[in-house]
């Protein structure tokens, strides 16, 4: 019996032992599809911490973007270059890109693995509206802003690149050059660790591999271990969807629209409601994303003036200039140091907007504009110059009978009953009537 239970308790005990183990053995691993933002970064900083915190053996980022805001891919790189937990980036699913930002992230990993089938590079500087790339013969760029930004990331990349003992030259020139490769060429290369179809056999194959986590060596002990999947709640989610550049942009465009028709047509409600929810969600985007404030003045003000132009006969010259501030607006409203590669098409998307603003601003004010010069036809100032029957005598005052209707009236002459009288002018209910003369 004693025996008994002395083998059942060191059974307890292996078993509670293993059980820890298998706990403690834990990946923990999140999925950043989309652009690098203030609300992927901190999700990914998040990550990590918790990662840390928790006890798990490492992180495991699964990437796919194409590129994102400088400022929050170095906060990223902070945050994997200090973290406690060893970090994995891995590119996927097949077809997947580490483009721009991405590059940056994926080599600052602890272990940087790709799938078959997926890109990495392309991590040279470009503004929101997709301009700086313009070289001399020298190949140096053009413009000087440009050129600093790109040295500062030449120097950034290839601090990281040291740091993780991956390809320098190649690092450099994915700034450059903006080379980029595909996952054989980049493992061939010393860019990335490992070549791996999917989670599992990127675990496997880097199990035992030995990484430098805050200056230690470590071994990752991870083939077995569980993967924890950590997802954006709904409201991060949202935030990550509007920080983009032209879902702000398109959000913003909305918004004045409704607004605009809801003014013009009081009592519609639904596109008043749509264009206020649409520049709320304008304003949170624009508390995610860094933006030039005389680019939205700029858009504000061409809204404006394509709008005067409605209410003013200025043949034409306020829409246009609504239209030309509402392009350059438009073109550099995101246009900052800071925002790296995220992008605002011109000719695919500023472009088809303003013209779309300015043509439905085009046909309003050639209806107003005919309307204007239109007889009216409501009111009882449409009366003047109409003819009328006198229905009793005018001696002066008496009745006519004008547009169906009688009407108290008061000539200037004596008029018999019948005759055709003209309308000269109405005060209150009383017409002022002349007799009809052939020239009349």
């Amino acid at each position: 019996m004693k025996r008994t239970l002395t083998a059942m308790a060191a059974a307890l005990f292996v078993g509670a032992a293993l059980c820890a183990s298998a706990e403690a053995s834990r990946v923990d691993a999140i999925t950043i599809e989309g652009s690098i933002n203030p609300v992927s970064s901190s999700f990914i900083q998040d990550a990590i911490a918790r990662g840390s915190a928790d006890g798990a053996v490492a992180v495991l980022v699964e990437l796919d973007t194409p590129g994102g805001l400088v400022s929050s891919t170095k906060d990223i790189i902070q945050s994997m270059l200090n973290a406690d937990v060893p970090v994995i980036v891995y590119v996927g699913p097949r077809g997947a890109w580490a483009a721009s930002a991405g590059t940056f992230i994926t080599l600052a990993a602890h272990v940087a693995a790709m799938a078959p089938g997926t890109t990495i590079g392309a991590a040279s500087p470009v503004s929101v509206g997709g301009t700086g790339d313009q070289r001399g013969e020298g190949e140096e760029r053009t413009d000087v802003a440009q050129e600093k930004s790109e040295q500062v990331l030449m120097a950034f990349i290839e601090s990281i690149a040291k740091q993780r003992n991956r390809n320098v030259d190649w690092a450099i020139s994915a700034v450059r050059k903006a080379e980029a490769i595909t996952d054989s060429e980049a493992l061939e290369l010393g860019v990335i660790d490992v070549v791996a179809d999917n989670r599992r056999d990127l675990l496997a194959q880097i199990d035992g591999m030995e990484v430098e986590v805050a200056g230690d060596m470590r071994v990752l002990e991870v083939a077995n271990a569980q993967i924890r999947e950590l997802e954006m709640d709904w409201i991060t989610k949202m935030f990550n969807f509007l920080a983009d550049p032209q879902i702000a942009y398109l959000l913003g465009m909305a918004g004045l629209l409704g607004l605009y028709i809801e003014f013009n047509n009081p009592g519609l409600i639904v596109p008043g409601v749509l264009g206020a929810v649409c520049l709320m969600l304008t304003g949170i985007a624009l508390q995610i994303l860094p933006f030039s404030w005389v680019g939205l003045l700029m858009l504000l003000a061409g809204m404006g003036l394509m709008f005067a132009e409605m209410f003013v006969s200025a043949f034409g010259l306020l829409l246009m200039l609504g239209v030309g501030c509402f392009l350059i607006g438009g073109s550099m409203v995101f246009d900052m140091p800071d925002v790296g590669d995220l992008t605002i098409p011109f000719w695919s998307l500023v472009f088809p907007v303003a013209a779309g603003f300015g043509l439905f601003a085009a046909v309003v004010v050639f209806a107003v504009g005919r309307s204007k010069f239109r007889k009216q036809t409501a009111g009882v100032s449409e009366l003047l110059g109409l003819e009328a029957r006198a229905t009793t005598d005018l001696g002066p005052d008496g009745k006519v009978f004008v547009r169906g209707e009688y009407w108290n009236a008061v000539a200037d002459e004596s008029i018999s009953e019948g005759e055709i009288v003209v309308v000269t002018e109405v005060k209150g209910l009383r017409l002022f009537v002349r007799r009809r003369t052939s020239e009349s």
